[in-house]
């Protein structure tokens, strides 16, 4: 693991660009603190984890122990080392059907050393930097092999529910159930459905004694219940049975056919990995949900891809099952309050305490006990939300596919029937579409549903055929991509269509714009005359609603002085000479005409272009009034653009715009400054928003006018505003303090130095109003600091690592989540 950090710290910029991980990983003070909430968080995790781990080994057939070496060993390696702060990692559910087949075939010694080998293909992937690309596999195929995975468990463990033996493969054990039913245990099958009563009704307990006691984990009440009424009923029962630690197996060198070791290892390195990978993004989102303050950092990825291989490397060295990242732990982590990955580790190291000193209690245990509480995870992992969902997204079929494949099959070779079931799926939508043609109040309608590929060109060719001559035609495109084949045959029809007095019409209408061939849009000028997406502006490149390229339109070069040029487009007018915005190339405005003819330009292609698309979400916006989320404090600087820098849209943000971003401090300090601050106030009092940003900027005029300033200079208006500032610039000049800075490199100069400190000193100022500290003391605020660089077009986030102000590089792999 550590063989990867030099690298990437000796060429940190480089790499960055080259592979953006998913997120900058978690940073803190050093040491190990531990708040309350962990304590309390690792508690409950503990309690969780004890039954599950000795199920979960009981159902793969490994000695028992494995399962609790793989628990501590995922709370304290991958727990310290991973990239998910709060994620819970150890002996998985989803690895039951694969550890129990390597047992049957290999051994448990030998499944042991694959367990280290997968550990070690791990952290190869981790240096690589590949943990993404796992969220590139379909859902529908991860939860399919969830689902097969849960069948598989629950229909081996209902034998041991039932008092017998489980087969080793889902067939087998449809086969003997009849048998076995035939001649089941009682005693068994009392105890194990006292422990699936317990484990449904704990959570649905009624009243205030319900609200005391729910805390306590279903787990551990339905086990242990189970177990004392079995001890007080004098049932003879197989129980637990913990050998000593001094007999307990260590892996052993690999023993087999290559190939098949070779599968195996793939295998458990792909269904570790995969879950580990998902669970941290699942955790993420479950952190953010979470209400109350308390920041924890998001997840990067390829961190906990190295955390995951070393606890594999560690637990199948000393006999542990496979360990990968487990969702009832970690969801009983997050709910449980914790802060930090303190909470983990501390469950690990409680985990190492109960296999030493606990063995005693832990041997009264029913192994039908452990096998309902396992049959019941099984089952859970069919979700009826999952399926839902996939039917929704039309992949049904992927998810029965794999389901399937994994249950009659085997994990790699469900998975992959998933994959290719998957491909087919997604070469069936792209050949699939519907091409139709009607006629209303004269004007011929051809609507394209679908993707417009090559294959579907004979059918396009005939339904615009179909079109009288001199008629005037509506062509809908209704789908997102058209190659070249398709594009030639529409474009040459078009051209001949109105070369013989028709008239044609091409939009998209899910889009909203015209779907045309990219080189076309690049040059700025729309094939055979036709005018680019909702725009009546020849040549101009300006597309609303759209990502952000570029607001300043680009004209088409200037004409040759008495060259009138074409006096009408191919619509039958004349062009307009511009797209309503200055030119291109950040030259002056052109003299023909003044800043209010450029405005007034500028209003009506607004109107006639992107209000068409806003109109509704303005006309529910003016219904519902407005519910930002957020109040953003920036600069005036025209530059400087909150909604592209954000993503955001009308009533996403509540902005307020200052020279320099100043925040002026509460009382008579602020000098009468009171704009600012009544702007806090309605915005956290009134509206309710859940975070303030103060973003600062490159090249800030206003911190240049602060170093550039006189001592004393405040005669005019701008002077006496800028006296905000200067506790801005006294922070910058003073070397013993905190500094702030730019991760990966210093500042630029002076002027950068101090746009930086500035946003952490206006941070403090906002601290010091009174309906900020309230909703912070609350739980109810966060506050962030952002820089952001306007040639680079790279934003920087605030963050505070070893008691010093970094501001770390935001990229695109951490806004996509």
């Amino acid at each position: 693991m550590s063989a990867c950090v030099p690298a990437r710290a000796a060429d940190s910029d480089r790499t960055e660009r080259a592979h953006p991980p998913h997120s900058p990983p978690p940073t803190g003070p050093p040491g190990f603190r531990l708040a309350g909430a962990d304590l309390s968080a690792s508690i409950a995790v503990f309690l969780i984890a004890l039954p599950l781990s000795l199920g979960i080994a009981l159902a793969t057939g490994a000695p028992l122990q494995a399962g609790l070496v793989a628990a501590a060993v995922g709370g304290i390696v991958a727990g310290r080392f991973g990239g998910s702060p709060l994620q819970v990692s150890g002996p998985a559910a989803g690895l039951t059907v694969v550890t129990a087949d390597l047992i049957q075939h290999y051994g448990w010694r030998t499944t042991c050393a694959i367990t280290v080998l997968a550990g070690i293909a791990q952290l190869g992937l981790g240096c690589l930097r590949v943990a993404r690309g796992a969220l590139a596999v379909s859902p529908a195929i991860v939860h399919g092999m969830l689902a097969g995975i849960g069948v598989t468990i629950a229909v081996a463990q209902l034998h041991i529910v039932l008092g017998g033996t489980p087969q080793s493969s889902v067939p087998d054990n449809l086969r003997a159930l009849p048998h076995q039913l035939a001649n089941l245990r009682p005693e068994a099958l009392s105890v194990s459905v006292l422990t699936l009563a317990l484990l449904l009704l704990w959570p649905r307990l009624p009243g205030r004694a319900g609200r005391l006691l729910r805390p306590v984990p279903a787990a551990l009440i339905a086990v242990a219940g189970a177990t004392a009424v079995a001890a007080a009923a004098g049932l003879v029962l197989p129980k637990v049975d913990l050998p000593s630690w001094r007999n307990h197996a260590l892996a052993g060198l690999p023993e087999g056919p290559v190939l098949g070791l070779a599968a195996a290892v793939l295998t458990t390195t792909l269904v570790c990995s995969v879950q580990s990978l998902l669970g941290a993004v699942a955790v993420d989102k479950l952190v953010a949900a979470r209400p109350g303050p308390g920041h924890v950092g998001r997840s990067d990825l390829d961190r906990e891809l190295l955390g995951q291989g070393a606890a594999n490397i560690v637990s199948g060295s000393l006999g542990g099952l496979p360990v990968a990242g487990v969702a009832v732990r970690s969801t009983a982590n997050v709910r449980a309050g914790a802060v930090s990955r303190n909470s983990t580790v501390l469950h690990g190291a409680l985990v190492v305490i109960a296999a030493l000193l606990l063995v005693p209690l832990l041997e009264f245990i029913p192994l039908a006990s452990l096998a309902a509480l396992v049959m019941a995870v099984g089952i859970q992992m069919v979700s009826l939300h999952h399926i839902r969902t996939v039917t929704r997204h039309r992949e049904v079929l992927v998810y029965a596919v794999t389901t399937l494949g994994v249950v009659s099959l085997g994990v790699l070779e469900g998975v992959a029937l998933g994959i290719a079931m998957a491909v087919g799926v997604a070469l069936h939508r792209l050949t699939r579409t519907r091409i139709t043609h009607r006629e209303k109040h004269g004007v011929h309608h051809v609507h394209v549903r679908g993707q417009l590929t090559f294959l579907a060109v004979p059918r396009l060719s005939r339904a615009l055929h179909l079109v009288p001559q001199g008629a005037a035609v509506v062509v809908a495109l209704d789908g997102s991509f058209m190659d070249h084949a398709a594009y030639e045959t529409l474009q040459d029809w078009q051209s001949t269509h109105t070369a013989r007095g028709g008239t044609v019409e091409i939009n998209g209408r899910r889009a909203g714009v015209r779907i045309a061939e990219p080189a076309a849009l690049a040059s700025g000028h729309p094939p055979d005359g036709t005018e680019e997406a909702g725009s009546s502006d020849a040549g101009c490149r300006c597309r609303p609603w759209t990502p952000w390229r570029n607001h300043q339109c680009e004209r088409p070069p200037s004409r040759p002085a008495g060259d009138p040029g074409p006096s009408t487009g191919d619509n039958g007018r004349a062009p307009d000479a511009t797209c309503g915005q200055d030119s291109a190339d950040g030259a002056a405005p052109d003299s023909d005409g003044t800043g209010g003819d450029r405005l007034m330009r500028g209003i009506s292609t607004f109107q006639r272009t992107t209000a068409p698309l806003v109109r509704g979400e303005l006309a529910r916006l003016a219904r519902e009034g407005q519910r930002p989320s957020q109040l953003f404090l920036t600069c005036a600087d025209s530059r400087v653009v909150t909604s592209m820098i954000t993503s955001s849209g009308p009533g996403d943000l509540f902005v307020v715009r200052n020279v320099g971003n100043l925040v002026p401090p509460p009382g008579t300090e602020s000098g009468g400054d009171d704009s600012v601050a009544a702007a806090i106030e309605y915005a956290v009092g009134v509206l309710a928003v859940r975070s303030i940003t103060v973003c600062g900027h490159s090249g800030c005029g206003a911190m240049q006018a602060l170093l550039d300033a006189e001592p004393g200079g405040t005669g005019t208006p701008l002077g006496r505003w800028l006296r905000h500032g200067r506790p801005s610039l006294e922070r910058t000049g003073d070397a013993s303090g905190p500094r702030a800075r730019l991760a990966g490199r210093t500042p630029a100069d002076a002027a950068e130095e101090l746009c930086l400190t500035n946003v952490v000193q206006q941070l403090e100022h906002l601290r010091a109003h009174e309906p900020v500290a309230r909703a912070l003391k609350d739980g109810a605020l966060e506050l962030h600091g952002l820089y952001f660089h306007v040639g680079e077009a790279q934003a920087y986030l605030l963050t505070e690592r070893d008691g010093e102000k970094v501001f770390d590089r935001v990229r695109s792999a951490d806004l996509t989540r």
